[in-house]
């Protein structure tokens, strides 16, 4: 067997026994249960935590978690977050193994990733592609706009989403969360450092602080002639994409374009240096901000609010 299929089998071989396939129950007005879904999901803790999308299990009355050994298994759903698509599951069984985590902080444009899920039920279904862009901003379902988005052209289909997005290692580096209906070789996975940190706020009080803003991003890499210029830590910032409108965001001088390198005295090197500051709640007032617009280094302020 040539080595690129042995790399892809040996990195499935790791993870598969941590991912699920997840169906979703609903009443009716009978009040019987119905089938209302399903998607995917994977095992993170020797406890049994889940990670899947928020919009999978969304209002379920009943989830089962379907094991590689053919175990079904009642989920509890322990917290949910819609503004990033991620949720955490809890089951109490045995046959599984626990997916290792990885870093998306080391991800690199064009590297390799996996995807396994259960598109329309087909279950352990595997597919490849590349990294195809970092530090995205991405509009969940809720109509929120979540950061630290990887943007793959591994393929996603219905019932993928929540499964695990792996490296070659058999590492996770992200959660497979959506497609953009019409388009080819577009697909999102809320990268696993961000996923790391909402499962910990969603672990010990059922739900997730993050104040908002309203920017969507995208990391850049900043000129060096500039960062000499201005003395700038930096070696990345995170370009405006859009404003959302009637939001802190849109308040603000900041514009379409400016490329954020500072917040509240950080630098701003990708947009989980971002997150990581907007999960302080002391972060809810008057908050100075720095960003580069043509060559002019401006110092602004935005008032971030609690969503």
């Amino acid at each position: 067997m040539d080595a690129f299929s042995q790399m892809i089998i040996d990195a499935v071989q790791k993870v598969k026994n941590a991912v699920v396939k997840i169906d979703v129950f609903k009443k009716a007005n009978d009040g019987k249960l119905r089938p209302a879904g399903s998607g995917s999901g994977f095992i993170f803790s020797s406890d049994g935590l889940i990670f899947t999308n928020s919009h999978v299990v969304n209002k379920a009355d009943k989830i089962m978690v379907s094991l590689l050994n053919e175990n079904e298994i009642e989920a509890t759903l322990i917290g949910q977050d819609p503004d990033s698509d991620l949720a955490i599951l809890k089951i109490y069984a045995n046959g599984y193994s626990v997916a290792r985590m990885g870093d998306a902080a080391n991800l690199q444009i064009g590297q390799f990733v996996i995807a396994i899920g259960n598109p329309y039920g087909y279950q352990h279904t595997v597919t490849t592609g590349v990294v195809s862009a970092l530090g995205r901003s991405l509009r969940t379902q809720s109509g929120r706009l979540v950061d630290n988005v990887i943007q793959s052209d591994a393929a996603l289909n219905p019932g993928n989403s929540g499964g695990p997005m792996i490296n070659t290692d058999g590492e996770v580096i992200g959660v497979n969360t959506a497609i953009i209906q019409g388009a080819q070789g577009l697909s999102f996975s809320v990268d696993i450092n961000t996923a790391k940190a909402i499962a910990s706020q969603l672990i010990k009080d059922g739900k997730v602080f993050k104040a908002y803003l309203g920017f969507a991003l995208q990391e850049v890499p900043v000129n060096a002639k500039i960062l000499r210029h201005y003395h700038l830590p930096n070696q990345n910032g995170l370009f405006v994409v859009g404003i959302e409108p009637d939001s802190p965001a849109s308040r603000s001088q900041v514009k379409e374009g400016d490329i954020i390198v500072s917040f509240n005295g950080k630098p701003m090197n990708s947009t989980q240096d971002l997150f990581k500051e907007l999960t302080k709640r002391n972060v809810l007032a008057m908050t100075d901000i720095s960003v580069i617009r043509h060559t002019e280094l401006m110092n602004v302020n935005v008032v971030p609010v609690d969503r």
